[in-house]
């Protein structure tokens, strides 16, 4: 089963997975495509892990995960979920006594990999206890703790190894009586990430589970070549209507996967809201400081409340062409520029004011 949106660039068509609930907001069954990140703080530190979660929200997060490795921790969520305004997700390894503290402490998911949890009885008790809450279970496979059976059935690490672990964890909990799953695959090799997210498509559609799917690339490294591994893995993945929620996991700041994760759904078309900045990659032509000055630009537009695009070109003899597809932009000159609107020049401006109304023209426009 399929659904389409219309995009800027044509139709995109998205699978339509099965509707589930988080906290107050929804995954699946055609609704938008939301932004995950994570805390690297300490959980079991209530204040600092609620600034960074407020760091998170204003940036955009809409579903934020915390680890759950401690007793402490899972009382922590409680107080957590109490300051916060996104659905809260536990992240747990190996302890299945964290889980269900993780539930009893206020948890709106928990992530579970069901094959280090332990023995059947442990997941089962997991379970029953998130059937007992209505709470989903994200069931997380990844490269790093595929099963050796696995490992040897395939000769290692292989995109069809990690969805028929993932089947088989999915199996063994619908078993159990459950149905309010999500699943997540993960690989540090973009590939093979993009192979596996494909088959497990393929696969649930056989199926007719067409449970949500969580998608990211996981260890992808830092902001700059984790941002360029994510956007080429979750564009080819997203960009086959693949995906319900997203997450771009990188060694740094997690305000910045926000930023990079609205960037890539912006522009598959999957996402509205926000100002895009357009710039000219500068050539010799460039008499200003297009680096600095596009720079600036994209701070300053961060907060506004548009749905626009802005240009910042290097020279006044193609700029206004170049913008002609912006909403707003800008060309810099000798000691001089332009404001253009829709392509048509409204005004030149002296360089070192060519910010402050491009500032201006923005007001206008909240």
């Amino acid at each position: 089963m399929s659904g389409h949106i219309i995009t800027d660039a044509g139709v995109l068509f998205r699978t339509v997975t099965k509707k589930i609930r988080i906290g107050d907001r929804w995954i699946g069954g055609g609704s938008p495509v939301l932004i995950q990140s994570m805390t690297n703080t300490k959980t079991e530190d209530v204040e600092a892990t609620v600034v960074q979660i407020h760091a998170l929200e204003q940036a955009g997060c809409e579903i934020i995960r915390c680890t759950v490795p401690t007793p402490e921790a899972a009382r922590a969520l409680k107080e957590i979920k109490q300051q916060i305004h996104i659905p809260l997700v536990a992240d747990i390894h190996f302890d299945y006594r964290m889980a269900i503290a993780a539930i009893e402490n206020g948890a709106d998911k928990i992530r579970i990999n069901p094959g280090n949890i332990g023995s059947p009885d442990k997941v089962r008790a997991v379970v029953d206890a998130a059937k007992q809450r209505g709470i989903p279970i994200r069931v997380g496979v990844n490269s790093g703790s595929l099963e050796k059976p696995l490992l040897e059935k395939y000769g290692g690490v292989t995109a069809e190894g990690l969805v028929e672990s993932a089947l088989d964890k999915v199996r063994l909990i619908e078993d159990m009586g459950y149905d309010q799953m999500v699943i997540s695959i993960k690989s540090s090799n973009v590939l093979m990430c993009v192979a596996a997210h494909e088959l497990l498509a393929d696969a649930l559609k056989k199926e007719k589970t067409a449970y949500p799917i969580h998608v990211g690339i996981t260890e992808s490294g830092t902001v700059q070549s984790g941002n360029i591994k994510s956007a080429l893995g979750l564009g080819m993945i997203l960009g086959q209507g693949i995906g319900d929620t997203v997450r771009v996991s990188l060694t740094g700041d997690p305000v910045e996967e926000i930023r990079s994760a609205r960037l890539i759904l912006r522009t598959l078309g999957l996402r509205k809201g926000g100002i895009e900045v357009v710039s000219c990659p500068t050539c010799g032509r460039t008499q200003i400081d297009l680096i600095g000055l596009a720079a600036r630009v994209e701070k300053l537009v961060e907060d506004y409340p548009l749905d626009i695009k802005v240009a910042v070109m290097g020279c006044v003899v193609n700029g206004p062409g170049e913008a002609r597809e912006a909403d707003l932009g800008i060309a810099g000159g000798i000691g001089e520029g332009l404001l253009i609107k829709h392509g048509e020049i409204i005004r030149k401006i002296p360089e070192k004011e060519l910010l402050t109304a491009l500032k201006e023209e923005l007001d206008h426009w909240v």
